[in-house]
């Protein structure tokens, strides 16, 4: 589990391997993420849109912008816990994703909340020590 805590938004990230999903004969590794948005602050915010950095094993880097997340922006009072769970495919057997929320404050003030960085392993690979 991965968590940070942005102006009173804290970000809990559990990442999970889909074996089922994925087919590693032909390069295709599964991951599903479970966030849960929790509003720790005294203020309503809603989650606005998303900006994810997503980079395999080679550093290849592939960038998700969009609003909302799963279809959603949703509003978050004070005590208010959201949570959600999505997915990602990669080419090689690991590697990790960061990124950001935009949420907009009831006086329509915008800010960005971090999503802490988290790691996409497959427990199968073979790893290696540099």
């Amino acid at each position: 589990m991965y968590d940070s805590l942005t102006r009173e938004i804290r970000i809990t990230v559990t990442p999970a391997y889909l074996e089922e999903e994925s087919a590693p004969e032909d390069d295709y590794f599964v991951w599903s993420y479970t966030i849960q948005i929790e509003n720790c602050g005294a203020e309503v915010v809603q989650l606005k849109s998303r900006h994810w950095k997503i980079t395999d094993a080679t550093g290849q880097i592939h960038e998700v912008r969009g609003a909302g997340v799963v279809g959603e922006q949703p509003v978050l009072a004070p005590g208010d816990i959201y949570e959600y769970t999505s997915g990602t495919p990669l080419s090689t057997p690991s590697g990790f994703m960061v990124g950001a929320y935009q949420m907009e404050t009831t006086d329509g003030e915008m800010f960005n909340v971090n999503i802490p960085a988290f790691s996409l392993d497959c427990p199968f690979a073979h790893r290696r020590v540099h």
